[in-house]
């Protein structure tokens, strides 16, 4: 379920619109930005790749499929994507179509359970990052049918496209996982606000408390 908005600044999306000066507001930000995520990557490598290797190992030696996972997502400006992570569900897990996951979810696996709650899945789009595709700090990446029916629901909702979407975030740390339009709404609001008051400060804090978050598993699904 949606957890109380612990941030009482969060924005109201009605003062923004498509022609806002978000992006203007944050360029200063964004080459520094770059250099941050890319220095981080090369900070923990060693740290990530042991792990990154070990999981791999896990999955392959749970079942003989895929190890990764690949998906369409939409980034910056509206562009398509391909979002690669950890294989943590069944390989029919879209045979019906794009859905959330569920709790309880029986597409998920036994392992899949695990790197899910510690966010380990995500680690393959360190790849992304480096691409130029995503950032490790910005509003979640969400699949195409999602974002085409959100645009038509939720006001403002493109606007989060303002920027490279992330590993982590502001809505992850605060809310964790949502499977509906109204936890969506709720979503957009941290997206929006993080948009508003992008800082080094700000992507530090959401580094240390994403840590938090994946030693307590709050928000996996």
């Amino acid at each position: 379920m949606v957890e109380k908005m612990s941030n009482p600044k969060v924005i109201d999306t009605k003062i923004l619109d498509t022609s806002s000066p978000t992006v203007d507001s944050i360029s200063s930000y964004i080459v520094a930005k770059r250099l941050f995520d890319l220095s981080l990557i090369l900070l923990f490598s060693p740290i990530i790749a042991l792990v990154m290797v070990v999981t791999a190992v896990l999955i392959k030696l749970e079942s003989n499929d895929p190890i990764l996972f690949w998906q369409k997502r939409v980034g910056m400006h509206g562009k398509v994507f391909n979002i690669v992570k950890f294989r943590s569900m069944t390989t029919d897990s879209e045979k019906h179509g794009s859905q959330f996951a569920e709790t309880g979810d029986a597409r998920i696996t036994k392992l899949g359970h695990f790197i899910r709650k510690m966010r380990i899945d995500e680690l393959p789009q360190l790849w992304n990052v480096l691409r130029g595709e995503m950032s490790l700090i910005g509003p979640r990446p969400e699949q195409v049918v999602f974002v085409k029916e959100f645009e038509k629901t939720i006001s403002n909702y493109g606007n989060r496209h303002n920027v490279l979407p992330g590993i982590t975030g502001l809505a992850q740390i605060e809310q964790g996982y949502v499977d509906d339009a109204n936890g969506t709404r709720t979503k957009l609001k941290y997206d929006l606000y993080y948009i508003e008051n992008i800082s080094f400060l700000m992507d530090m804090r959401i580094v240390f408390q994403t840590l938090y978050t994946m030693s307590t598993g709050f928000g996996a699904r």
